[in-house]
């Protein structure tokens, strides 16, 4: 309705109601409409009040936490926690240490992955130094340059094609 005008045609009070509800939703589902792809797990602590989220993610294939109390049906979630959803020192105590546990999973991944691209790079570099040693090798067989014993490049000497003397006036042999 803000797009095509129609929002201009309306009564003062039904835009201010349009506007609440929209405010209203993106507020509650605001974080669900930047989902770039679908969540791994989903962490809920009292399934009996979000039946309609457990649903949703058991529709959709995710994999379900739960904190399940005595008036809820364990069975419902992949995973059951056994505690009091209805007090907040227990959410707590257990959101932290969920999310403890989280943080503490994603720095071995971040570890795993720095190791993998480490022994990629020693790899590259160890068949980068082999190929240039394979073409410094191939270059001296084929009398590119040659190295001296103190290990300076000096160049080899070059014939000049029309002669191989030196004019007074530093020109080579060739014609005028």
């Amino acid at each position: 309705m803000l797009t095509d005008g129609s929002f201009d045609n309306i009564t003062k009070k039904e835009r201010l109601t349009l506007s609440r509800d929209k405010d209203k939703m993106e507020k509650v589902l605001g974080g669900i409409a930047q989902l770039g792809r679908v969540p791994a797990a989903l962490f809920i602590v009292d399934i009996g009040h979000e039946h309609i989220a457990l649903a949703e993610a058991k529709r959709l294939g995710i994999q379900t936490f739960g904190m399940v109390d005595t008036n809820c049906d364990p069975n419902k979630v992949d995973f059951a926690i056994p505690a009091n959803d209805d007090a907040t020192k227990s959410i707590a105590i257990i959101t932290n240490y969920i999310t403890a546990a989280i943080a503490e999973g994603l720095q071995e991944r971040q570890a795993a992955k720095d190791d993998d691209v480490d022994d990629a790079n020693a790899d590259e570099n160890e068949k980068k130094a082999q190929r240039l040693l394979a073409e410094a090798e191939a270059e001296a067989a084929r009398g590119g340059r040659s190295r001296t014993a103190s290990g300076t490049q000096q160049p080899q000497k070059r014939r000049v094609p029309g002669g191989a003397s030196r004019r007074p006036g530093g020109q080579g042999g060739g014609g005028r």
